[in-house]
């Protein structure tokens, strides 16, 4: 089994599946072998991710299942890739949510099918292969390679406002990556080693690492996306098809907090650290006004879109404050946050699907009708309000004790914004769920049919048992997220005194 390029047969299987569609002549009576295919190539990469995950060593703080090669001779190019416990649950949240994205599709896309598919199976393999990167040039290859198979999910696919929310996702998040690619060059010509293992540590001056800090901060932030830079991920949520949706907050938010973790603190930790009580004041600020932007909604999806927002600050939150309950707390929340919101876009979906609006108004009393739909949406509610028991509860205590190591100020911020979200997830949860039906046009409406009962139950079981077995998840990735923390904790410390 060793022998086996598991790792690179992971990130490259979607394409395959891809490349297989690409033969198949589009027809009426081709679709659904389309659609087959793309789904069970999902299904098998996500089988394979799992693979990966019973042979992962937790013993071991370093890259493992490592593959590499140089690929241009003229400077230090390597296709270079490995899985550490940082990004272990990064892959395999990215191979969990696509075959049920995929699968959530499966009525609801009627035009270009063939193209949908494929750019959700290309989608599939750049997400892998940036989590999987441990060369920074293949990671931002990646990382900008995500940008084009979303760009056309969103303007191809989406809502009546797609060709904005497009270019609005487009525009704001390539300005965040040029700097991006500025600072790698950078680190380039400083080093002359564009590994990320080698450069974990204190190799820059720290004027140096203030500039780069900024570089980096600006696509990360973008990404995640922090107060104010997130004003395309409301529209984008919005206009986007529901596996869009579920893509988009699942898996690419996750994409700057994990950039924060390998590049902000693993090489840049004086300016981390300088730079720290500026992302705190933005994450409170994050926290809070998005909350209460959520309260004010009307439109389901925009409200689930400034959720996101708020639990991604208490995610930044638990990155800066740089201790190990922070670490993981931050981790733990994106994993949850990553299962929880795609599902909350999902039950968008279903009822979309029956009644072509997302106005909070036009529905009340669904568990009347809907008494299955009302279980498991509820067991999302809660996870996203993060009680006992959920996935979201786990990451929101483990960040509020790293915080209060940190700062009370911090620890009231956070704790405010999770409060809020108790408030506008609840009354979400009543004005659609609870109630007598008053609109007619409900008194029809179906329950869950086996299709989306296949797609929901699943992430309900993932919600309650990251909540419950938590230890599963965190033990991964405790020796990667220490090593990344004493590093930090030694660089730092002289600037303290």
């Amino acid at each position: 089994m060793t022998d086996i390029p598991l790792l690179s047969l992971t990130i490259f299987l979607p394409l395959l599946g891809a490349l297989v569609i690409l033969l198949i002549k589009e027809d009426e009576s081709s679709i659904n072998n389309i659609k087959n295919v793309a789904l069970w190539t999902s299904v098998g990469v996500f089988l394979l991710s799992l693979l990966i995950w019973l042979q992962f060593d937790n013993s071991k703080s370093g890259y493992q299942f490592e593959e590499k090669f140089r690929w241009f001779n003229d400077f230090n190019f390597y296709y270079h890739i490995g899985i550490d416990g940082i990004s272990l649950f990064m892959v395999i949240l990215s191979t969990f949510l696509t075959p049920l994205c995929i699968l959530s599709s499966w009525e609801s896309v009627k035009k270009r099918v063939k193209e949908y598919m494929l750019a959700f199976l290309f989608l599939e393999t750049v997400m892998i292969g940036m989590f999987a990167s441990v060369d920074i040039l293949l990671f931002y290859i990646f990382f900008e390679a995500v940008l084009i198979p979303m760009y056309l999910i969103i303007g191809i696919w989406g809502g009546d406002r797609r060709i904005y929310a497009s270019f609005k996702f487009f525009l704001y998040t390539l300005l965040g990556s040029v700097l991006m690619l500025i600072a790698i060059v950078v680190i380039y010509q400083l080093t002359n080693s564009m590994s990320i293992a080698e450069l974990q540590g204190n190799f820059f001056a720290r004027n140096v690492q203030l500039y780069l800090w900024l570089a980096f901060f600006a696509s990360f932030a973008v990404k995640i996306p922090m107060w104010p830079f997130h004003t395309w991920l409301p529209d984008a949520h919005v206009e986007a098809p529901t596996a869009g949706s579920v893509i988009l907050a699942g898996v690419l938010l996750k994409m700057g907090g994990y950039g924060f973790i390998r590049f902000s603190l693993g090489m840049l930790p004086e300016a981390s650290e300088y730079f720290a009580p500026m992302v705190m004041t933005l994450s409170i600020i994050a926290v809070i006004y998005t909350s209460l932007v959520a309260l004010a909604q009307t439109d389901i999806k925009k409200l689930i879109a400034y959720s996101s927002v708020a639990h991604m600050g208490l995610v930044t939150i638990g990155i800066f404050v740089v201790n190990s309950q922070g670490l993981e707390g931050a981790m733990i929340q994106m994993i949850s946050h990553g299962v929880v919101s795609g599902a909350l876009f999902l039950c968008v979906g279903v009822i979309y699907d029956r009644m072509h609006t997302r106005d909070i108004n036009f529905y009340g009393g669904l568990v009347n009708r809907m008494p299955i739909y009302a279980t498991v949406f509820m067991i999302f509610m809660l996870g996203s309000v993060g009680l006992p028991g959920t996935s979201g509860f786990i990451g929101e205590f483990l960040v509020i004790v790293g915080a209060f190591k940190y700062s009370g100020i911090v620890v009231v911020g956070a704790a405010s914004g999770i409060v809020l979200s108790a408030v506008y997830m609840l009354y979400l949860y009543k004005r659609i769920i609870f109630g007598v039906i008053e609109n007619e046009k409900l008194n029809e409406i179906s329950d869950l049919n086996l299709r989306e009962k296949s797609i929901l139950i699943p992430l309900a079981i993932a919600v309650i048992l990251i909540g419950i077995l938590p230890n599963i998840f965190i033990d991964p990735m405790r020796l990667s997220l220490e090593l990344i923390t004493v590093s930090y904790t030694h660089l730092t410390l002289p600037t303290k005194a």
